[in-house]
């Protein structure tokens, strides 16, 4: 099977076009194909597919093996893969996604290839239950949790998928392997969760770096920064735009108050082809 890896500022994937349909093995691929010792190496699998909805639909596999219901970073790398190889040739298209539904994408092309993506990532959902989280509160702000004996406290928010957010003093230094594991499988959190570990430096500054649900440390998390900025922005931290800056790069983010929508803008970039054996 052909297959292109790509990057959003560091969160890599292994992405597949042309298939009809998800493929009934899809989860045992990812797990042996992101392996990054005896595979390709990826946080994802990511499958382009037909959709009655969108210009295309997007599933992804975690490393572990898991469907995540949504990712910012994916999405960009959709975008440039489809524009690129001349399967769309408009700047405004849509993607499907299982978990945040259709949505709408602009591409700013330089030289005939996308440079960058502009995403609308729809309205974030903040009731404490349909996050999902234990807790029932709209929306659940700056909430108290215990991991190991240790007391953080969270700002629950999802982008299609579910997100922890908790403010730091170094989120750049901060001990990702140690607490984000035990955050993950909280009891708190039915479904499991994406845990954000952030830093604001001004209103328009924020330091990110992330534990991913089904994948563990990653370079960068579209939706994990796009759920940043909204929690930064209930907590009274930051203005309704703002850079999010990731281990891999930053992004901007907006969640715009006329429509209520998170608009994510960042790159996506093609690393290299090749065949699966």
């Amino acid at each position: 099977m052909e297959f292109t890896k790509m990057h959003g500022l560091g969160n890599d994937f292994i992405v597949v076009f042309g298939e009809k349909e998800l493929p009934a093995d899809a989860a045992e691929l990812a797990v042996k194909w992101c392996n990054r010792f005896f595979g390709i190496g990826a946080d994802g699998l990511v499958y382009i597919l037909p959709s009655e909805k969108a210009d295309y639909q997007m599933r992804i596999m975690n490393s572990d093996g898991s469907e995540a219901e949504q990712c910012g970073n994916a999405i960009r790398c959709v975008s440039k893969y489809v524009y690129d190889h001349g399967h769309v040739n408009q700047e405004q298209i849509t993607i499907e996604t299982i978990g945040a539904g259709v949505q709408p994408v602009s591409l700013n092309i330089r030289d005939g290839k996308v440079e960058t993506v502009r995403v609308d990532m729809g309205e974030p959902i903040l009731n404490g239950l349909q996050v999902p989280t234990t807790v029932d509160a709209n929306p659940v702000v700056d909430h108290y949790i215990e991991a190991n004996g240790h007391a953080f406290k969270f700002t629950a928010v999802s982008m299609g998928n579910p997100h922890a957010v908790i403010y730091v003093d170094d989120a750049v230094n901060f001990d990702l392997t140690t607490w984000g594991p035990l955050l993950e499988v909280h009891p708190m959190f039915p479904k499991k969760i994406n845990v954000e570990f952030a830093t604001v430096r001004d209103r328009g500054y924020v330091d990110m770096r992330v534990w991913e649900r089904g994948a563990g440390p990653t370079l960068a998390c579209g939706t994990g920064a796009c759920a940043t900025l909204v929690s930064s922005v209930l907590n009274g931290h930051t203005d309704r735009t703002a850079v999010i800056s990731l281990k891999g790069g930053d992004l901007h983010i907006e969640w715009n108050e006329a429509d209520n929508h998170v608009y994510m803008t960042g790159p996506a970039e093609v690393v290299f082809k090749g065949i699966t054996s």
